[in-house]
């Protein structure tokens, strides 16, 4: 059972954005982080990916930035907590129009893929505009937990720069693209390490060089290098950044 740590002062943030590339951790870290603290986790790629996933399963053309942004805004895209019922390793459910898309927008074609769709600024926008909602219902105070933890790859850049705690996770291109595909291995799906690694890269630099909301650390962000912890090691960290310590030491 995880143990879990209530906010221990009104001055522990409310809001942790987490940011950082692909398999750098976020979404397990960020997970376990919102269980400990009673938060709502919100992984906000999985919006990306779920337009994403849907642009291809209308075999939409990807290069049509228009068409890619206007469905983006037209979707119907909802982000849950996990059914009790459901025992299949999911930290959420993502549900397309009413669709349980949880694990098939994972797959290895929406990889590939989805870093180019989240560059197109229509569809930042939108999906932008649809995450600071959701987090204004938390600093407003007029829900029933006691924070978010909001995960992606400009929260604290873009989505919420006033949030009052920023962290940024990073390790190296090949610890990444050695988790991705122990993952991908793990649901049976057959692929190469080194095709996992070479689309990790390609990812990267989408991503860093895209002209809207390249993925950066915010100035005021905590980085944090996850090679060699385990994401319990990670969550430690932060909750200690949340306590106001100091962990250059770690």
């Amino acid at each position: 059972m995880t143990e879990r740590h209530e906010p221990e002062s009104l001055s522990m943030p409310n809001i942790v954005a987490i940011d950082g590339p692909a398999a750098s951790g976020k979404s397990t870290v960020g997970f376990s982080l919102a269980e400990r603290l009673g938060y709502v986790y919100f992984d906000t790629g999985a919006m990306y990916r779920a337009v994403t996933w849907a642009a291809m399963q209308r075999e939409m053309d990807l290069a049509d930035h228009d068409a890619v942004g206007a469905l983006a805004e037209a979707l119907d895209i909802d982000i849950l907590p996990p059914s009790d019922d459901l025992c299949d390793g999911r930290q959420t459910t993502v549900l397309v129009d009413g669709m349980d898309v949880t694990w098939a927008i994972r797959a290895p074609d929406v990889d590939r893929n989805v870093s180019t769709v989240s560059a197109i600024p229509r569809v930042r926008t939108a999906l932008t505009q649809h995450q600071r909602r959701i987090s204004r219902r938390f600093s407003q105070g007029n829900v029933v937990a006691e924070g978010l933890v909001m995960v992606g790859r400009d929260i604290g850049t873009v989505v919420l720069p006033d949030a009052p705690l920023k962290v940024y996770l990073d390790a190296s291109a090949e610890e990444r693209a050695r988790r991705r595909y122990e993952e991908l291995m793990r649901r049976g799906k057959g692929v190469g390490y080194a095709d996992v690694l070479a689309d990790m890269r390609r990812r990267d630099e989408i991503d860093t060089h895209r002209a809207v909301a390249p993925l950066r650390a915010a100035a005021d962000a905590h980085v944090l290098m996850t090679d060699g912890f385990t994401p319990d090691g990670i969550v430690e960290q932060i909750l200690a950044l949340m306590r106001g310590e100091v962990i250059g030491d770690w």
